[in-house]
């Protein structure tokens, strides 16, 4: 699995020209999801995300969590993750999961994600046409990845 988590002010997803999910102050989660994936990455991977300290308390430092201020969370499925672009121009996504496997495993991250924490937590729809909004704030942007 691999994630892409930016601290946002706000985050929408837009799908046919409509709002389909959005959240006010918190993070944005794009979520590749690879062929070695299962529920033990699903719980590290939920662990990490509401628990990485990337918001500011009051002394000016990045030493709270998004469960730490009640912010949002919006989980966007991005296959795009797994793009290796090491050779020619057109990426390979060969270690990207297909939707069989994928699918069911990203609705799994984000049902756990809803059951186990209590925060506004949020979703795109999988393999739909998206398009985000959002103001990343900092900009805060953190990778992490773990195959597990």
């Amino acid at each position: 699995m691999k994630a892409i988590v930016q601290r946002v002010k706000f985050a929408k997803c837009i799908i046919d020209g409509k709002i389909h999910s959005e959240i006010k102050n918190g993070i944005l989660v794009l979520l590749g999801i690879t062929h070695s994936d299962n529920m033990e990455s699903i719980k590290w991977f939920s662990n990490k995300i509401a628990n990485l300290r990337i918001f500011i308390d009051d002394n000016g430092k990045m030493n709270q969590s998004v469960s730490d201020i009640n912010g949002g969370i919006m989980i966007i499925s991005n296959f795009t993750l797994y793009g290796d672009a090491k050779k020619g121009f057109r990426p390979s996504y060969i270690d990207a999961a297909q939707p069989e496997i994928s699918e069911p495993i990203y609705n799994d991250f984000v049902k756990y994600m809803q059951d186990n924490y209590n925060l506004n937590i949020v979703s795109g729809v999988f393999g739909a046409m998206m398009d985000l909004e959002f103001i990343n704030s900092g900009p805060v942007t953190v990778i992490i990845e773990k195959e597990i």
